[in-house]
């Protein structure tokens, strides 16, 4: 499920509700660490304190699936969980070719990538896929916490 990106990767647009520049479309790390939404990936990043012993788990079974991360950088909820889903990823050693990050606007749309079929309703929205197939989703907050979450997800 390597992501192939023939669009501009973290691109920048004026949402002028907020008054503030956002991404949109594909993303990656660089993207996340970066602007305005960069100064809260990097807080939540290194203050959030991992279950390391769920991550044991979830490391042992999560390299055989797709995740795509849909998330507005404007929304509070995605400065929160994003870069927390993200650290649990690393300590993982999940393989970021298997990773598709997609920003959205407020109302939930992108500008070139089609994503409809994903049925976004709230942000962050993170999907599980094996063999190309959804198998679970966390949907804004966690239910338990995202290590929880995710071990229900891919045990």
């Amino acid at each position: 499920m390597a992501a192939t990106y023939s669009q501009t990767m973290n691109k920048m647009i004026n949402d002028t509700m907020l008054k503030q520049e956002v991404l949109i479309d594909y993303c990656d790390r660089s993207g996340l660490e970066s602007g305005e939404f960069g100064t809260y990936y990097k807080l939540e990043y290194e203050d959030y304190q991992v279950d390391d012993s769920l991550v044991e788990l979830i490391s042992n079974k999560i390299n055989g699936f797709g995740i795509t991360i849909v998330f507005g950088s404007w929304c509070s909820d995605s400065e929160q969980q994003v870069p927390r889903f993200y650290k649990i990823l690393d300590r993982a050693g999940f393989d970021d070719d298997q990773l598709k990050i997609i920003a959205v606007n407020r109302q939930k749309h992108t500008e070139q990538i089609p994503i409809d079929n994903l049925k976004i309703e709230l942000v962050p929205t993170f999907i599980m896929y094996k063999k190309d197939k959804e198998i679970g989703r966390i949907v804004e907050t966690p239910n338990e916490t995202l290590e929880e979450d995710l071990w229900q997800i891919v045990k």
